[in-house]
């Protein structure tokens, strides 16, 4: 190479783009602006490749950006919260509030009608839960939330499980996956199928402003969604895809990886809608089978061994082929 000229890297290998360094200014993500707020800093205590503080970074980060700063998070009770807030330590450099496991969505909601009794009306509100705080145990108070159209952007960390617990089963866990509460055992091991809530599809029933769903395979994508969010007002609801190493029994650098296969197999479909009606559905690029997506997480090692289970594969590549039809991901 000739000398006084440096080799152009390219990132984020097998995401079909290319890194930050080679888009304009005004397409690079909030992440490669040094001045970003930087809201989930280091020191916290996340596990290695942990899906929930990459997505939960990014997402207020931009929603920082989106708002010129003037934001409040309250936060649930599970993993987000416990490990970015061991007493007496925080890693958040936002204004933050914990909240119980199961009603963020209605403390988040108290936030923003105060906000709106004291005349701060440029002060916006971002609730975040895991699956178990949003899915189960807060669904009613997220409900009452859409209901009311309170102005706050609600964001489920979709891990599939009861992580922070003991990765037992949640509403959100997937069928067939083994948890610490769904064995891998008998005729039909693993979570039953038939069970559990489809929450992006029930908050598009509620008719709210703006729901959409992304994961952490595609930032640019989540980035582009806590904006678009942000720029409305309202009622809002965001679901993201969080691989969870322990939980799923991957390797920490799989992370990014199997968000890409969830998405690319048509198993986790990435939307938009608005008022109730799907307005924008991401493509899949390269089709893949459920069995790419499955194989490499030990939460599904009883569909392969010690023999294939072709039967239970086969009902779950149904549920992607359904969703493929429903949004047109082809």
């Amino acid at each position: 190479m000739t000398s006084g000229f440096a080799p152009v890297k390219f990132y984020q290998v097998g995401s079909f783009a290319v890194g930050n360094r080679l888009l304009g200014h005004a397409e690079r993500t909030v992440q490669s602006d040094p001045g970003r707020t930087n809201a989930l800093t280091s020191g916290h205590r996340a596990c290695q490749g942990c899906g929930e503080a990459l997505a939960a970074r990014y997402v207020l980060d931009a929603a920082m950006a989106a708002t010129g700063g003037r934001m409040i998070a309250v936060n649930a009770t599970g993993c987000l919260e416990v490990f970015s807030t061991p007493y007496p330590e925080s890693s958040w450099r936002v204004a933050w509030l914990h909240s119980l496991f199961g009603n963020a969505p209605a403390v988040g909601a108290g936030v923003a009608a105060a906000l709106r009794a004291k005349g701060h009306d440029d002060v916006r509100v971002v609730a975040q839960a895991g699956d178990g705080g949003t899915v189960d145990i807060g669904f009613g108070c997220l409900s009452g939330m859409f209901e009311r159209n309170d102005d706050v952007l609600f964001v489920c960390y979709d891990n599939q499980g009861y992580m922070n617990t003991g990765v037992q089963r949640s509403s959100a866990t997937p069928p067939a996956a083994r948890t610490a509460t769904t064995e891998a055992v008998g005729p039909a091991p693993g979570n039953p199928f038939g069970q559990g809530k489809d929450l992006p599809r029930l908050a598009v029933a509620h008719g709210i402003p703006y729901v959409a769903t992304a994961t952490v395979a595609d930032l640019h994508d989540l980035e582009h969604k806590v904006h678009q969010a942000m720029a409305r007002t309202g009622a809002r609801y965001l679901h993201v895809l969080v691989p969870c190493p322990l939980g799923w029994g991957t390797a920490p650098n799989e992370t990014v990886r199997l968000a890409r296969l969830a998405k690319e197999s048509g198993l986790f479909p990435v939307f938009e809608a608005e008022h109730g009606e799907v307005t924008a559905a991401s493509p899949i690029r390269h089709r893949v089978p459920v069995e790419d997506y499955l194989r490499p997480q030990s939460r599904f090692r009883h569909l392969f061994e010690p023999d294939r289970r072709s039967d239970v594969i086969g009902r779950l590549q149904a549920m992607a082929d359904a969703n493929v039809t429903r949004y047109g991901l082809l």
